[in-house]
């Protein structure tokens, strides 16, 4: 544990990490790319979310897939640069600055994406096997019930006792608030699950 004057001396730096991944993952890439591809502005179909599951709406799967890369991406650059700028303490504040900024961007009225692609880049910076655990959850589920949204939310938690398990205390708390915040964006989509009337993949 830092001693209260060392942490104090360490709070510039602390919310300077924070800063920069929020900066990082506020990055709206999903309404970016789709304005230069010359769409229809992405608010304005589907779910009116800047995400890559709504840029799939646009019939653009290659945009879809550009804007699923960069969302995770995003994440992975934050954790990595503020790593090597000053270590694990640093890379954690700005994992959640990132994914915070990707769910609430200060240049959208705070109104963002859901956060699955940049939970998984932010996996990835931190234990790759987690973000294998995720995508092999993810590909299991979605090929058993074709519901991407409980795909995500199950593999998120799967992700979380994987950490767990393979000893990334510190990184399994941290997950296991962003999970908790996956699932808050994905009200809608659990109402929908629980109704029977979320939409399928292909559909």
């Amino acid at each position: 544990m830092l001693h209260p004057i060392n942490l104090w001396l360490a709070l510039p730096y602390y919310a300077a990490a924070f800063a920069f991944g929020y900066l990082l993952g506020s990055i709206p890439f999903g309404l970016l790319i789709t304005r230069i591809a010359g769409t229809q502005d992405l608010r304005s179909i589907g779910s009116g979310n800047i995400g890559a599951t709504n840029v799939l709406r646009t019939g653009r799967k290659e945009l879809a897939a550009l804007t699923l890369v960069c969302d995770a991406l995003k994440g992975t650059a934050a954790v990595l640069i503020a790593f090597h700028v000053g270590g694990q303490d640093l890379a954690v504040l700005a994992a959640l600055g990132a994914f915070l900024g990707h769910l609430f961007p200060v240049w959208l009225k705070f109104d963002g994406g859901k956060g699955v692609a940049t939970y998984i880049g932010l996996l990835f910076a931190f234990a790759w096997l987690a973000a294998m655990c995720f995508g092999v959850v993810w590909l299991l589920v979605a090929a058993l019930t074709r519901y991407s949204s409980l795909a995500g939310l199950l593999a998120s938690v799967a992700s979380v006792l994987f950490l767990w398990w393979d000893g990334y205390l510190q990184e399994a708390q941290l997950f296991a608030v962003l999970t908790v915040l996956i699932w808050v964006k994905h009200h809608h989509n659990i109402a929908r699950l629980m109704a029977g009337t979320e939409s399928k993949i292909g559909r």
